[in-house]
């Protein structure tokens, strides 16, 4: 199985340079999640598709549009140019392509490392972000859509996407993981920053399964109130609003809402 593998990733990148597959394959496995991900919601949007499973009113075609021709300009222009520029110091902390692959505990125990260590940094960027200075000239750029939809989740401010994106590249960063754990990584953390922004909560939504998992009704929560009030700054998990206590609006919002759904029935 071992060798299977590791002839199929030459085939694969085996004409290909550690610098292009570090950077363009990268920002082309990025782009690929991102939109294929992201594209489903939107979509339900427009149609009005899932209607019952919309947490929010539904953004308009042309909002839409906006965000994602601005998305394009950000992703060609900000992120591609920071994966090139980025690349000899990934390299010097001991990425790499060659063979042999990493077994697969390795790739798993790197990538919850990762989850961890970036939820921690993010929460701690993020509520720094919603501070009233940052937030006006920065941050509320992202916030623009108050009605959330997946490819929203990237819309931002260049120096945000600077800013937040450092806690998405440290966990890689700090090991220095083979390119394959890198790539595993990045699809896994688009999915789940599109699945929070999403605007759909669903009965197969991984927050329904998956212990202090935060997803869609979490982040959406976060959106749609008033930025000095809003709380729910972690990006992946719950535990650390809730250590620090940025959890309680939307707690007590939910016990409401879990309220008066009952005298409803």
């Amino acid at each position: 199985m071992a060798s299977a593998l590791d002839s199929a990733w030459q085939a694969v990148t085996g004409n290909l340079s550690e610098f292009q597959l570090a950077t363009v394959v990268t920002f082309l496995i990025h782009e690929t999640a991102f939109f294929l991900s992201g594209l489903p919601s939107l979509l339900f949007e427009r149609f009005g598709l899932f209607a019952k499973y919309k947490i929010q009113k539904s953004n308009t075609s042309a909002y839409q549009m906006r965000c994602v021709l601005r998305l394009i300009l950000y992703h060609v222009c900000v992120n591609l140019p920071i994966m090139i520029f980025s690349y000899p110091a990934f390299k010097f902390m001991g990425l790499r392509s060659s063979l042999p692959l990493p077994h697969w505990t390795v790739v798993v125990s790197q990538v919850v490392f990762y989850f961890v260590l970036e939820d921690f940094i993010f929460y701690w960027g993020h509520r720094a972000l919603h501070t009233k200075w940052l937030y006006k000239h920065v941050h509320s750029v992202h916030h623009e859509y108050a009605t959330p939809f997946g490819l929203a989740s990237e819309y931002a401010h260049p120096a945000e996407i600077l800013f937040l994106g450092f806690a998405t590249v440290a966990g890689p960063a700090i090991t220095g993981p083979h390119m394959l754990t890198l790539w595993i990584w990045i699809v896994l953390r688009v999915v789940e920053t599109v699945e929070a922004h999403s605007g759909y909560h669903f009965p197969w939504s991984p927050s329904n399964f998956l212990p202090l998992y935060g997803g869609s009704e979490f982040h959406d929560y976060h959106h749609r109130v008033l930025y000095t009030k809003s709380g729910n700054y972690a990006s992946t998990f719950v535990y650390m609003d809730w250590l620090f206590g940025t959890d309680k609006d939307y707690r007590k919002a939910k016990a409401v809402e879990e309220k008066e759904g009952k005298k409803q029935l």
